[in-house]
Order: structure tokens, then C-alpha cells, then sequence
């Protein structure tokens, strides 16, 4: 199980959000009426595109676990998931 680490949330930009939309506008496709029902969808991601995201959301990890230290706060360490059924 993944759990977000808000520390590193705390690190995101404008300009980093920016770039994961602008690497995925193209599959963005509005309905026919979008300006009445602001309804839209996202077109299925290639192998490709996919192997590309993670090569993009690896580097902006690191960029944020950067920012984290160059801003003094220590990064928390990873806790084991929970042994609850």
C-alpha cells in the first residue's frame, strides 16, 4: 500500500503541476457540448506514455526530496504498513 507523503506535497509548485498537465493535455478530449456540461475525458495512456510518466513523476520526486532538504526540514522516515487485518 502507498501512502502520500505530505512532506513532499508541501514541496509541489505551480510550475511542477504545469508540467504533468501540459505532458498530458494532448489526450484530453471535451465532449461536444463541454462549454454547457464541462464534461471531458482522458484518452488511454500508450505503453510509451506510461513508461515516459514514470520516468517524469521519478524525477519530480527527487526534485521535491531536494527542495525538502535545501528548505532544512528533514524528510520523515517511511513507516511499515500497518500488521491490523
Amino acid at each position: 500500500m502507498m501512502k502520500l507523503r505530505l512532506d513532499l506535497l508541501e514541496q509541489l509548485t505551480d510550475e511542477d503541476i504545469l508540467e504533468e498537465v501540459l505532458a498530458n493535455h494532448h489526450r484530453y478530449q471535451a465532449e461536444p457540448l463541454f462549454s454547457k456540461t464541462g464534461i471531458g475525458s482522458l484518452s488511454p495512456a500508450s505503453t510509451e506514455e506510461r513508461a515516459q510518466a514514470v520516468v517524469r513523476s521519478t524525477a519530480l520526486i527527487q526534485r521535491l526530496k531536494e527542495r525538502l532538504l535545501k528548505n532544512g526540514k528533514p524528510g520523515k522516515p517511511a513507516s511499515s504498513p500497518s500488521t491490523k487485518p
